[in-house]
């Protein structure tokens, strides 16, 4: 059980959800600096049970999601609520595990009438937000998602969310065909070479903005050859070992190209509130919800492309309630 520092809180983990980057950063450990006793999980929601001697805003009892970027605290990203670009930045984990610590300004406390487990899917869904932010998104736009893995798909929540005409999510199987509709996509279609036409057929035009949500080498190059001449095209996935593209496609038709990681604190709040009533909820992304025997077996899985989408570890089966009890 970890101490926490003055500024901190431990807490009892209730979820962690497993993220693609943690299956990435099992695969490169070297390039994400990590070593074995290291504990991953940066999707993660739970109890304070205790709090350091200079934390004043929560209390033991209280039930928080977090947000895993540690800022310095003091610097001005720190103070805007922007904690992932400042300079000591640092992505925490612990959540693959009964308890772990976090500065309490990372900690946002859940609406009292949700599953405390659900609070584990405010990380990706800020992240999705973040996303969607730097796009430039207008309502009536035309939009494309490569990759329906969670972040793509919960592209397309906030997509459908901010007003886009048509969001079309594209993959190489149709697993989530039915589960990208649930979260608001008006279309799904299997990636390849007449994802072009099939667009087009399914819109009438050419994309707006395509997000690469996927993180392949050469993605943001077809990405580039289906958006529309002064579109948008955003890297979403987390692409390790370097990439190539044809810069001629994007310098032709005067594209934008931007990049999105991580997120504001105030998108993180966005995204607790977002998963309350609505229309399309976010929590259609939870396929299962597994113990801690279970972890190694679905991990390895994940790596194989299942039907698996947002697999939950919760420390508990049944969590009906968010009243201070996990």
């Amino acid at each position: 059980m970890p101490e926490p520092a003055e500024d901190e809180v431990l807490l009892k983990i209730a979820a962690c959800g497993i993220c693609g980057s943690d299956l990435h950063m099992t695969e490169n450990p070297a390039t994400f600096g990590l070593k074995p006793s290291d504990v991953l999980g940066h999707e993660f929601v739970g109890e304070v049970i205790r709090c350091g001697s200079n934390v004043g805003d929560l209390k033991p009892g209280d039930c928080v999601a977090v947000a895993p970027m540690r800022g310095c605290g003091r610097c001005e990203s720190c103070r805007k609520g922007e904690p992932a670009w400042c300079a000591e930045m640092r992505l925490i984990g612990g959540g693959y595990a009964e308890f772990a610590t976090a500065a309490a300004r990372q900690c946002r406390i859940m609406p009292k009438d949700l599953p405390i487990s659900e609070g584990a899917l405010a990380e990706p869904l800020a992240v999705a937000l973040h996303a969607v932010m730097r796009s430039g998104l207008k309502p009536g736009n035309c939009v494309l998602i490569l990759g329906a893995g969670p972040i793509g798909l919960l592209v397309a929540f906030w997509s459908r969310r901010y007003g886009a005409r048509d969001v079309i999510v594209a993959d190489l199987d149709r697993h989530q065909d039915a589960r990208s509709a649930a979260l608001g996509a008006t279309g799904f279609t299997l990636s390849g070479p007449s994802l072009a036409g099939e667009f087009r057929e399914k819109t009438g035009g050419e994309p707006h903005i395509v997000f690469e949500c996927v993180g392949k080498r050469g993605l943001i190059d077809f990405a580039c050859h289906l958006v529309r001449p002064h579109g948008t095209v955003v890297g979403v996935g987390l692409c390790v070992g370097g990439d190539e593209w044809d810069t001629f496609a994007a310098l032709s038709k005067e594209i934008t190209l931007v990049f999105a990681a991580f997120f504001t604190m105030a998108e993180f709040e966005t995204a607790l509130g977002a998963l309350g009533p609505g229309r399309f909820r976010p929590q259609e992304l939870i396929t299962a919800r597994i113990g801690f025997d279970e972890v190694s077996g679905t991990f390895e899985a994940l790596r194989r492309r299942t039907i698996q989408c947002k697999v939950l570890i919760a420390v508990e089966a049944d969590e009906s309630a968010n009243a201070g009890r996990i």
